[in-house]
């Protein structure tokens, strides 16, 4: 990396990336030691929420956030600046986290099988807009943002990182899109899919009351 001390030459984006984007991206591109601490103190903590909510394990969150933050430095002179750097971060999270799954699924056999995903898209869309609050907005104390927690591991991995993104994260259904290179359709049929998985494994967790809160 550079000896430059600092980013403020580097200005002018592309249409389509903030400037802020840009400007990290530049420096990265540069060798500028300052956009590598800027990337990781922007970015390290909600890439390993994410990557930790995909595995439900703290160890190997670690590992694959290593991994993601390899991937973005080696890879970030052939971004093509088409999305936001956070999405193309998170795109490269998530399948590394999927990657690893995987890994660990051939050795441990412990995958959950993916479900089919036919399903009527315009019914799909009209449910899965719906403007109530999302079981995780519903959470208000920690033990049941723990609950909540301990349940995103027991539900389907396709449909978990859709709830993870949408409903912690709150990403667009857009950029949920174009962060699993998936249809706007199929994207919301696997958030309500998701949704309701989770309601029905917090029914066997708290009192049943309680867990129709979240559908």
């Amino acid at each position: 990396m550079g000896n430059t001390s600092s980013l403020s030459i580097l200005a002018g984006s592309p249409p389509g990336i903030s400037e802020e984007d840009s400007r990290i991206l530049r420096g990265l591109r540069a060798g500028i030691d300052e956009a590598y601490e800027e990337l990781i103190q922007r970015f390290h903590q909600p890439v390993y929420n994410v990557v930790y909510r995909l595995l439900g394990n703290p160890s190997d969150a670690s590992d694959v956030v290593q991994d993601v933050f390899l991937k973005v430095f080696r890879s970030v002179s052939a971004f093509r600046e088409q999305s936001s750097l956070r999405t193309w971060i998170y795109r490269i999270a998530v399948n590394e986290a999927h990657n690893h799954r995987r890994w660990f699924s051939r050795h441990c056999r412990c995958e959950v099988p993916l479900e089919s995903e036919r399903e009527d898209q315009t019914h799909i869309v009209e449910l899965a807009t719906d403007p109530g609050r999302s079981p995780y907005d519903q959470a208000l104390d920690s033990e049941t943002r723990s609950l909540i927690e301990q349940a995103l591991t027991k539900i389907n991995p396709a449909f978990r990182t859709a709830v993870v993104l949408r409903d912690i994260e709150n990403l667009s259904y857009e950029e949920i899109a174009e962060i699993l290179q998936l249809s706007l359709g199929t994207v919301k049929s696997r958030i309500l899919r998701g949704r309701e998985a989770l309601r029905r494994e917090l029914t066997q967790r708290v009192d049943p009351g309680f867990a129709q809160a979240y559908t």
